[in-house]
């Protein structure tokens, strides 16, 4: 049964030359978008929900008693099953039979976990993307910290993907028997570009554990982790769905499980505690790292989620954004200057191969003279779209969009007390961030259109 709702409407207008499908889909789980006149662009940073994921949830939770699952009485019980077969639901999404689901806050939430659990030593090297969000650099602090090493491989300046020989070289530079950690994004939360997986065994073959951070790839990107098998895996489910916020999930593999060195309990984590020994008994799988209380009233809701998406079909979903893709960047492509200059600079590949639904610009004048992003995102919040501008938490691709040296931020940091954005960019003399267009698979080619008329009023 399929979850969203039918309707035998016309298309909206501005819509006629649109897939009737999506246009269908738009009018009847996201109307509110155009009966409040929103132009939402902004799927990275979090997905709209599907009217059908809501009032199914609704119905599911007034007609049912729930009760804290960490018990055995009725209301527990229930609680109980809703959440398994939310997890069970999560594996089968992803191919994940090798897989414990984790369910965490959020994928910065999943990514703690691997930061504070994972053996660090001073033998340990933790090898990173330049293109991760700072989500996955923070993870640095907990090996700093216990004495390893953290270190970055650049991605090419070029088209923003990986530079294939230097990772290669940083990756045979493990040594035999010494841990390693590899970190990298399945897609850049900032460029859109599509990282190449198959990374992921390489890595495996010469002695590396893996986190793929999958939260902006999964939205509309297959992952089937039978194929694909890092060791950890970090997704958010509201930017898959919308809905319910405040819930992502680990999937840790369960051969690494056993290595992981949880660093605290809390309730729901111990078969026991002792005060007077002070000793514990963690326990096994997911349990173990699911501190206190679950939210199980909202977990339920991701097996619906994940059941609108299997219904629509992500393949489906992922041909919809790439057509957006390529709309999109064809439009803004075409905007220039009376002088023939173009009004937009896109970072990283203008083709829709290998890339997200994720767009990243910045507008120039005739004279080639950058508009800041937040004048950018002023106007356009004027005209009810919803875009999003800055760095994007993602500080290694905007120090590679703005070419900012290793030697510059050095003496930045050594020469200030006040290190403020707006005090970095003035010593630097050099603007940081940009604006970030994304699009899902609610958005309209006639929003789209509308957003390059918004852009083509910048040309001159």
């Amino acid at each position: 049964m399929r979850l969203f709702r039918r309707s035998k409407a016309n298309p909206a207008d501005g819509q006629v030359n649109d897939d009737p499908f999506f246009v269908n889909l738009r009018r009847t789980e996201y109307r509110r978008l155009d009966e409040t006149g929103n132009i939402y662009l902004d799927y990275t940073g979090g997905n709209l929900y599907p009217e059908s994921l809501i009032l199914a949830h609704q119905e599911l939770l007034l007609n049912n008693v729930l009760g804290n699952p960490h018990s055995s009485n009725p209301t527990s019980r229930l609680s109980t099953e809703l959440v398994e077969a939310a997890r069970k639901r999560v594996i089968d999404f992803f191919n994940a039979g090798d897989y414990i689901c984790i369910f965490t806050q959020n994928a910065s939430g999943a990514l703690k976990i691997v930061g504070e659990s994972y053996p660090f030593d001073d033998a340990t090297t933790l090898l990173m993307l330049a293109d991760n969000h700072n989500s996955v650099n923070g993870i640095r602090e907990f090996c700093i910290s216990k004495g390893g090493k953290s270190t970055y491989v650049p991605v090419q300046y070029e088209d923003l993907r990986i530079n294939e020989e230097t990772l290669d070289a940083a990756l045979r530079s493990l040594q035999p028997g010494k841990k390693g950690l590899f970190a990298m994004p399945g897609q850049s939360n900032v460029s859109g570009v599509k990282h190449d997986l198959s990374w992921i065994a390489k890595a495996k073959e010469l002695g590396w554990d893996v986190l793929l951070d999958a939260a902006a790839l999964v939205p509309t990107t297959r992952l089937d982790l039978s194929a694909v098998k890092p060791d950890f895996v970090s997704v958010s489910f509201y930017k898959i769905f919308g809905y319910p916020t405040g819930i992502g999930c680990l999937l840790m593999h369960k051969d690494v499980f056993s290595k992981m060195v949880k660093p605290w309990f809390a309730g729901g984590t111990v078969n026991y505690v002792t005060i007077a020994m002070q000793q514990k008994d963690l326990m096994e799988g997911h349990e173990r790292f699911e501190d206190g209380t679950l939210n199980y009233a909202g977990i339920p809701a991701i097996k619906i989620g994940l059941d609108y998406i299997s219904d629509i079909g992500m393949d489906k979903v992922n041909q919809r954004v790439m057509h957006l893709t390529h709309h999109l960047l064809k439009g803004l492509l075409e905007v220039k200057h009376s002088n023939g200059k173009p009004v937009v600079r896109i970072f990283g590949p203008t083709d829709i191969h290998s890339r997200g639904g994720n767009i990243l610009l910045n507008i120039f004048d005739p004279e080639g003279n950058k508009t800041h992003y937040t004048d950018v995102e002023s106007e356009a919040n004027k005209r009810m779209f919803s875009i999003r501008s800055g760095c994007m938490c993602n500080p290694g691709i905007d120090e590679i969009n703005n070419c900012i040296t290793t030697d510059e931020l050095s003496q930045f940091f050594m020469s200030r007390d006040n290190r403020s954005d707006s005090e970095k960019s003035s010593f630097l003399g050099k603007m940081r961030g940009a604006v970030r267009i994304s699009v899902g698979i609610s958005t309209s080619l006639s929003d789209l259109d509308k957003f390059v008329q918004f852009i083509a009023s910048y040309a001159k």
